[in-house]
């Protein structure tokens, strides 16, 4: 049984770099094409919130982490961390700006 892992781009980042939306689809696209059993459900904008979701379906053996920092070699500069949810909602990660606290 495949899983579902919910990808966000919060809205200070889509803000910052308005072509990230298509680069995330774009990679996404491309990862769908070299991993078999991985797909996009689909993608909408979260109204109440300004993100992105893209609402990702994949194999149980693969990880997302590993998605995670193949895409971020391909976006501008961002962090990203996994959400909490409770056991009835899937995994969700967020990248967001990095935090410019340590700058």
């Amino acid at each position: 049984m495949n899983n579902i892992v919910e990808l966000r781009a919060s809205y200070r980042y889509v803000k910052d770099h308005a072509w990230v939306i298509q680069g995330i689809t774009g990679f996404l696209s491309a990862y769908f094409m070299d991993r078999p059993g991985f797909q996009v459900q689909k993608h909408f904008n979260e109204l109440e919130t300004g993100m992105h979701v893209w609402v990702c379906d994949m194999p149980p053996n693969m990880k997302f982490r590993i998605l995670l920092r193949r895409l971020k070699e391909d976006i501008p500069p961002c962090q990203y961390k996994q959400l909490e949810t409770d056991e009835n909602t899937c995994e969700q990660y967020l990248i967001d700006c990095p935090d410019t606290e340590s700058a």
